[in-house]
């Protein structure tokens, strides 16, 4: 289950167009420095073909899915709290439910 967050307007080629922010499940994650663990959510970003105030509307609303890791391109992201700059070779994306229970979907997230 995710969670519409927020939403924000962004400009695209043809015109501004409405993302939204979905949020995933709470989950533990055991830090690789300290070795103690942490909560933490799953979130990802989506294209919408709504308006703003549809936006405004959905912000709150349940969907059905998870948000998974799924390999990409290694790029540079900076820690906002520390100014670090890491490389990441992953991503993470919405799926629906159905999808998820596809045998073809899991070999593709895996």
């Amino acid at each position: 289950m995710v969670i519409v967050k927020n939403y924000s307007l962004k400009d695209g080629e043809q015109g501004t167009y409405v993302s939204l922010e979905l949020e995933g499940d709470l989950e533990m994650v055991q830090s690789q420095n300290t070795g103690r663990f942490y909560a933490t959510t799953r979130r990802c970003r989506i294209f919408s073909t709504f308006d703003e105030p549809t936006a405004k509307r959905m912000v709150g609303r349940p969907m059905q899915g998870s948000i998974v890791r799924v390999p990409c391109e290694p790029y540079e992201f900076t820690i906002p709290e520390t100014g670090e700059i890491i490389t990441l070779a992953y991503r993470y994306d919405y799926v629906p439910e159905e999808k998820l229970t596809m045998p073809a979907a899991v070999n593709v997230l895996a």
